[in-house]
């Protein structure tokens, strides 16, 4: 779903996948049990985690307070999904990739 989005691309993390449009990473994927990581603006994170706590959750400390954001992607249904890695897509890329073709 990620490498759907306009222009993104799959580059190692730290030994994870990691998903980037023009360098910037909008989400991370851990090997299972482990979340996905969603980068969301810190105010869409607070409403989204609010509305379903335990399947979307601010990741703990800085990156958390920056937006960055663990998904229970295990439990959530695809159409969220998409829904979450087109918001942290749109987070990071450049005004010219999101105009409408």
């Amino acid at each position: 779903m990620a490498l759907a989005l306009p222009e993104a691309v799959e580059m190692d993390h730290h030994g994870f996948p990691s998903f980037r449009v023009v360098g910037k990473i909008f989400a991370t994927l851990r090997r299972q049990p482990g979340p996905l990581m969603v980068k969301l603006d810190p105010e869409d994170q607070r409403n989204l985690a609010e509305g379903r706590p335990g399947l979307i959750t601010p990741v703990p400390g800085y990156w958390g307070r920056k937006g960055s954001t663990f998904v229970n992607y295990v439990e959530a249904d695809e159409e969220l999904l998409r829904s979450l890695l087109r918001l942290a897509w749109a987070g990071v890329a450049p005004k010219r990739l999101q105009r409408p073709a």
